[in-house]
């Protein structure tokens, strides 16, 4: 049996050790890491400095930035680390602190998702009305809640998967402390974390559910558009972003739901990339450097001609 203090170490196995791959692995991750945190602080810059940007959609969208600079920090850094410096281990403590990161952001994303869907379902479907039921306090009380569930899924998870005695070379094999690895090292069952594990998969899928079910009318809306340029221009707006959530979704269910194999293949290392590195490297491009009003915004800044908002 392990005795695990915060003296202990993991070993991260994940990646093949081969130094060409390493360092090619490396160089490829911190090139995505630079690129989402470029991304992510470029929109939480221009939402804050541009007053006409202080609308409903760019206030989720400021807190969809920091939650994609959150996810891809909890679990790249230390990978480049690793790979640039030859070693593979991380602490405990340094593990525990991955896990908890990693199930706030990304539980707190698929809830802010949500919001955001149901957000463009209201100013599409119901124009006149979307100041009265998307308002400041609605949009407070809707971000809010995401943080809320997304912080007390973290401990529930965090506390549920190091409450349990973990048996033999304490291995993970893994780019970061994966949680379905983690339970493989436990020395009996962990009946707490399971549960806590289909709780949070029962309600990623009523998020699904309702994102797609917004899409749906959304949809609907969009076909009755007599402009076919207008239905291009939403369809070509709408559609990268259920990609992505379905990628972010679908990606984690696999993981999380199949049994672990005993020799994890470089798919399933690719599979944990779809839902960690992927959306918040490609969230900045399909949600709003891709928007007109975010391209004005940064001629703007690269102009330097903001006025103070206040």
């Amino acid at each position: 049996m392990a005795n695990l203090t915060s003296g202990s170490s993991f070993l991260l196995l994940g990646f093949p050790r081969a130094q060409e791959l390493w360092l090619l692995q490396a160089v490829l991750f911190l090139v995505l890491y630079l690129a989402a945190l470029l991304g992510n602080l470029l929109i939480l810059t221009l939402a804050t400095v541009d007053c006409r940007l202080h609308t409903p959609m760019y206030f989720f969208l400021r807190n969809l930035s920091l939650l994609d600079m959150c996810l891809i920090s909890a679990t790249v850094p230390k990978s480049v680390a690793n790979s640039l410096t030859r070693q593979n281990t991380i602490s405990f403590l340094g593990c525990v602190a991955q896990v908890f990161l990693f199930f706030l952001s990304a539980t707190t994303e698929v809830a802010l998702l949500t919001a955001m869907s149901y957000d463009r379902y209201v100013a599409i479907c119901h124009p006149l009305r979307y100041e009265i039921i998307v308002s400041q306090g609605a949009c407070v009380q809707m971000a809010s809640s995401s943080w809320v569930s997304g912080a007390l899924n973290a401990v529930l998870h965090t506390a549920a998967t190091f409450s349990v005695p973990m048996c033999g070379p304490l291995h993970v094999h893994q780019f970061f402390c994966d949680v379905p690895q983690l339970l493989s090292l436990a020395c009996s069952r962990n009946v707490g974390e399971l549960v806590v594990i289909g709780l949070s998969l029962a309600l990623d899928s009523v998020c699904f559910v309702l994102i797609d079910a917004s899409y749906i009318h959304i949809f609907s809306a969009v076909l009755k558009m007599p402009s076919w340029k207008g239905r291009a221009k939403a369809f070509s707006t709408c559609l990268p972003h259920l990609a992505v959530v379905t990628l972010f979704l679908s990606s984690g269910f696999f993981a999380y739901l199949r049994p672990l194999p005993s020799n994890p293949s470089l798919w399933d290392l690719l599979v944990s990339v779809f839902y960690t590195v992927v959306p918040p490297t490609v969230n900045p491009l399909i949600y709003s450097l891709r928007n007109k009003d975010m391209k004005e915004a940064l001629r703007k800044l690269l102009r330097g001609r903001f006025r103070p908002s206040g």
